[in-house]
């Protein structure tokens, strides 16, 4: 059998690629045992009789493989030779999901994009019912593992990174970190993605306006990686201080690095007046105590946040015209 030409952005007639009605992208990493039965559960929901079928366009199904170091990528290709609806994706080594999300993005035609990872393990079977949440009104719509078949200690970390991301953002999500959501195009196009940052996505497109919601879809049973290294840990905290700065202080960072260095400041400030005060007054000597040490540090950090926040200040009011923090729904003249 003569294979597909894969991974070609362009047809090579030069006509426009015909749209889909949606497109679902799948990240694979080594998982050469699991990506049959993920590809026949698609085939059985989205290409047989149904409303997804029977709608012009039709749904095209594109695999990024990560980097994976198994069988993976053969075990793409065959099935990608027997159905001209599947597109390939080969990163030359392991980028992450975000970049795996970005470069399946760039192949994608459908007005309504879905992504998830094998890594998750879901049922793909009950992708359709987040297809039908965006149908009903939703820009965006996470899948919510339920019921969770992975370790208690994955459900227990879980649980707490996502009460603290309902916290911050006050979004009512159960499972914003599932890796399994589904979109309307536009959306995607809005928010920028890089980093670990599709975890937070929900999140950002929230801030810029659109509509986000979750919807139950099974997880099965299987083998999971543990998360037990703490420098995942270490990682999951920055990236959210990085949302709580993004989706709050991207235009204004003197508001949250120049409120920080006031404090640090005025701490300092006051502890080394006292120590003059104290000096003066002959009270005692000051020198090599703590205290003089502890306020002249606070004193430089507290005066070296300020300057940081005004130097962003002057970066954003620089590049203000190119920055968009909104948009528009609809236009009525």
């Amino acid at each position: 059998m003569k294979e597909r030409v894969l991974n070609r952005t362009k047809p090579l007639d030069g006509k426009a690629t015909k749209k889909a009605l949606a497109s679902i992208i799948v990240a694979v990493r080594d998982s050469e045992d699991d990506i049959q039965r993920v590809y026949d559960a698609l085939m059985e929901t989205f290409t047989k009789p149904s409303r997804f079928s029977k709608r012009e366009g039709g749904c095209e199904f594109i695999f990024v493989d990560d980097g994976s170091v198994d069988g993976s990528w053969n075990q793409l290709k065959k099935i990608a030779n027997s159905n001209a609806q599947v597109k390939l994706v080969r990163m030359r080594t392991s980028f992450g999901e975000a970049a795996a999300f970005d470069a399946g993005l760039k192949q994608a035609t459908g007005e309504k994009v879905v992504f998830f990872t094998t890594r998750v393990r879901i049922n793909p079977a009950q992708l359709s019912k987040l297809l039908a949440r965006l149908d009903d009104g939703c820009d965006l719509v996470m899948g919510w593992r339920h019921p969770r078949r992975d370790s208690k200690l994955n459900q227990f970390i879980s649980k707490g990174f996502n009460a603290i991301i309902r916290w911050i953002s006050k979004l009512r999500l159960q499972d914003v970190n599932s890796g399994v959501f589904a979109a309307r195009k536009q959306v995607l196009e809005d928010v920028p993605i890089y980093g670990n940052m599709n975890i937070f996505l929900p999140i950002l497109a929230s801030r810029k306006g659109y509509r986000v919601g979750d919807e139950p879809i099974e997880q099965l049973a299987g083998k999971f990686r543990q998360s037990k290294y703490v420098s995942e840990y270490v990682q999951r905290l920055l990236d959210i201080v990085t949302v709580v700065f993004l989706t709050k202080y991207s235009k204004k960072p003197l508001h949250f690095l120049g409120f920080l260095g006031f404090i640090f400041t005025i701490v300092g400030l006051a502890m080394n007046v006292y120590l003059f005060i104290y000096r003066v007054l002959q009270f005692g000597p000051i020198a090599g105590r703590p205290l003089l040490l502890l306020g002249a540090l606070l004193l430089v950090i507290g005066i070296q946040m300020i300057s940081i926040g005004l130097i962003g200040e002057m970066i954003i009011f620089t590049h203000a015209r190119e920055i968009k923090e909104y948009t528009i729904e609809e236009i009525l003249e």
